[in-house]
């Protein structure tokens, strides 16, 4: 499922403008003629996952309607250094201005998947998914989740509206595992999933009492991951969150928990390195 247009382009419009400024593109003004044509090319400078093409392409277009972008790849293809990924053409003044946000933003989500597809492959021989959090670019939500998608991960929830999620800090207001529980159930509707953070065995327990559909297992060593999943005994769906880096996965997920919820892939990712070649 691609991003839609309607959700991207404002931010586009957002960063195209912040880039103009109240004067332009003064550098391109003074040296490109306006009606001189150019050709370009998109490559990657290091290995990775693409994702974000179709929104590049079209930072390009918002600024001249003229500019045609040919895509030689396609969003979540792995691509090696010196790849092309695409040919830009057209006025070449435009290229120039779009060029920066155009390359900020596919360099932004092909970084995040990139990311994605590291950690993913590193826990294939286990049947551990790999999902991202709403630790994510404020603005650039729906767009880094696609990434993740993009690289071979799936998506958490995008927001507070569309699932329950109830954390320490409900738990301390509510006074107890089974009050939060029984509070949630009574307020939203029978298709809303109900998720408990879990730092303790005890904590699990009472969940599972209570009839709870996920739990997130926040920073437990192993050997309590082990313990939990075979407590839960499939009762419920078990993800394994706090601190996961590409380096801790296949640990993680070698001790049978469900899913991996991993912050990193959205709020430390490197951006993939790539170029904008006339």
């Amino acid at each position: 499922m691609k991003p839609e247009p309607l959700i991207y382009e404002s931010l586009l419009r957002r960063a195209l403008r912040e880039d103009l400024g109240r004067a332009g593109d003064l550098t391109t003004a003074a040296i490109v003629p306006p009606d001189l044509a150019g050709v370009a090319r998109i490559v990657t400078r290091a290995p990775g996952t693409v994702a974000g093409l179709p929104v590049a392409a079209r930072a390009f277009h918002l600024v001249d309607e003229r500019i045609d972008v040919d895509l030689a790849v396609s969003d979540g293809d792995g691509v090696v250094p010196g790849e092309a990924l695409a040919t830009v053409s057209g006025p070449a003044a435009g290229i120039l201005t779009a060029e920066r946000t155009a390359l900020n933003i596919l360099g932004r989500l092909s970084g995040i998947a990139t990311a994605t597809a590291r950690i993913v492959e590193s826990v294939k021989p286990h049947n551990a998914r790999v999902a991202d959090t709403r630790k994510t670019t404020p603005g650039l939500r729906s767009l880094e989740k696609y990434a993740v998608r993009m690289g071979g991960g799936v998506n958490h929830r995008f927001g507070l509206d569309d699932a329950v999620l109830i954390k320490d800090n409900h738990l301390a207001v509510a006074g107890s595992v089974k009050e939060a529980i029984a509070r949630v159930r009574r307020s939203v509707g029978h298709l809303v999933k109900v998720e408990l953070e879990v730092d303790s065995i005890g904590q699990l327990e009472e969940a599972l009492e209570a009839g709870i559909d996920a739990v997130l297992l926040d920073n437990m060593t192993i050997d309590q991951l082990r313990t939990a999943v075979e407590l839960v005994g499939g009762r419920a769906v078990t993800e394994a969150s706090g601190g996961i880096t590409p380096d801790t996965a296949a640990a993680i997920a070698a001790t049978g928990v469900d899913l991996l919820s991993v912050g990193y892939l959205t709020h430390s990712a490197p951006n993939l390195d790539l170029a904008l070649d006339f």
